[in-house]
Formats: C-alpha cells, sequence, structure tokens
C-alpha cells in the first residue's frame, strides 16, 4: 500500500493536517486514558504505529521521558517531522507488509489506522510479535457498519445530503479495502492472537465544532473522488460544506472502539 493508491485520505493533502487535529481533540482524552490505565510510564519503549499526526507520539514522548523510547511509523511521516527528536524516532514502515522495525516494546498502539490496512491479519500479528512477554496493546478503530450516518437524526434535507454523502465516503472506503465493521472485532482478534486481561469499550461523539471541521476536512480531501465516482456532485458538495459552515447540524462519527490486552 502506498499513499497515493491504497490509501483514501492522504497525509500529503493540505487538509490532513487539519483532520489530524480535529481527532486530536475528538479522541486524545480517551486514548491518553487507556494509555494511563496501562501503566505507561518513564522508561517505556513504544511504537506508535501509524502515527500519522503528532499528538499521541508528542504525549508518549512526555510520559516515558528520556530514559524511554517513542517509535513513531507511518507509510507517510511528513506530518511528523517536527517530533522527531529524543526519545521520538520517526521511521517510514508499512504494517501490513514488513515486519515490525523492532522487538521488546512495551506499549504498542494504533488508533484508526488497522480498519484502513488490506492485510489486517498480518499487521496485527507484526504488533503482537514486536511486544514483549507482558508488554500491552492497545487497538483502537472505528466501525462505520455499526453506525453508517453522519446524522443520526435525520430531520430534514440538510442531514439526508449528509447521510448521502456519507454514504459515499463509505463506498469509497470499501473500495480501497476497508473493513467497516472491523472496530466490534478487535476483543475477539486479540483473545485469538493469544492475548490475556482482554478488555474493550467504545467512544461515540455526536456534536462538537471538532466534528464539523473533522467532516470538512474529509469531505474537500475526497472531493474529486465523489465526483469521479459518480457517488455525488460538486453542487452537492458546495451545498453541504455551506450547510456544516452554518454551525447548526449535529455530526457524530463512528464509534471508536478501543480494545486492549497483554502478550502471554
Amino acid at each position: 500500500m502506498t499513499p497515493s493508491d491504497g490509501y483514501l485520505l492522504d497525509n500529503r493533502q493540505t487538509e490532513a493536517g487539519q483532520r489530524f487535529d480535529a481527532f486530536a481533540t475528538l479522541f486524545d482524552p480517551t486514548t491518553f486514558r487507556h494509555l494511563e490505565g496501562l501503566g505507561l510510564g518513564p522508561g517505556w519503549r513504544c511504537w506508535e504505529v501509524g502515527a500519522g499526526g503528532t499528538s499521541v507520539v508528542s504525549w508518549l514522548a512526555k510520559k516515558v521521558g528520556p530514559t524511554g523510547k517513542v517509535l513513531a511509523t507511518d507509510i507517510d511521516t511528513s506530518l511528523l517531522a517536527s517530533v522527531a527528536r529524543p526519545p521520538v524516532e520517526v521511521r517510514v514502515h508499512d504494517v501490513g507488509t514488513e515486519e515490525p522495525p523492532a522487538e521488546g516494546f512495551d506499549l504498542v498502539h494504533a488508533r484508526l489506522v488497522l480498519v484502513h490496512v488490506p492485510d489486517r491479519g498480518r499487521a496485527l500479528r507484526s504488533m503482537i510479535k514486536a511486544l514483549r512477554p507482558g508488554g500491552r496493546l492497545l487497538v483502537e478503530d472505528a466501525d462505520p457498519a455499526l453506525q453508517p450516518l453522519i446524522c443520526p437524526d435525520e430531520y430534514g434535507p440538510e442531514q439526508q445530503l449528509a447521510n448521502r454523502l456519507r454514504n459515499g465516503f463509505r463506498t469509497l472506503l470499501a473500495g480501497r479495502g476497508a473493513d467497516l465493521s472491523y472496530g466490534r472485532k478487535l476483543p475477539r482478534l486479540l483473545r485469538e492472537a493469544g492475548l490475556r486481561r482482554v478488555e474493550a469499550d467504545a467512544y461515540f461523539p455526536v456534536t462538537s465544532p471538532a466534528l464539523a471541521a473533522l467532516e470538512t476536512a474529509t469531505v474537500q480531501q475526497i472531493r474529486d473522488q465523489l465526483v469521479t465516482a459518480g457517488l455525488a456532485t460538486d453542487q452537492d458538495i458546495d451545498q453541504h460544506l455551506a450547510n456544516v459552515a452554518t454551525g447548526s447540524m449535529d455530526l457524530a462519527t463512528a464509534p471508536m472502539i478501543s480494545a486492549w490486552g497483554r502478550k502471554a
């Protein structure tokens, strides 16, 4: 998989940074709560898989301190240059096709990554292989099939248009090999992989300015693909972006399911 042909949301596009900022606002508190619950502390060796943006990497670096290490990998590391200093190492790596970049990690974490990876089974095995005995794995992924609507309260034409465009987005994702029901499978997959003390929960934001920012950046980023595929017109997209800009729409996301466990 390359940034141009395997992943719909290319990190090199202008809107990618806006999407990562919105993800940080929406999901960092949940992610950090789980990471702290796993005992993360000074001296830990961590692998942040598919890092994309910088917020989680920077937070991990502060937690592990100068005696620890954070390896941040992605197929496109263009947004990670600002954090590429000790204890952070940035490396180009495709978790779905390559062996793990190292082993013996205390923690491996991936957020909103594996749903997009064609060979998710290999990626998960690679992440577990990289753990030391007793090391912790935290995987957080969306489940768009569990809640497919951007506007769960579809009461007017604006919401109907938004949901039609969201269906087009899901169609594009599925066409790129994304598993739209992957999130719900995580607890089972972690147990089947031999992890112990497996637990999971889900976070489902329903409305906030960050959700509006995320929707605007996402639609702008995939605009050409939607039109080319005949899933929307330019007029549809312009109208939807104008509707979002009013600030009066309740926009949601798919539930993000977090699952974690320990290597035997």
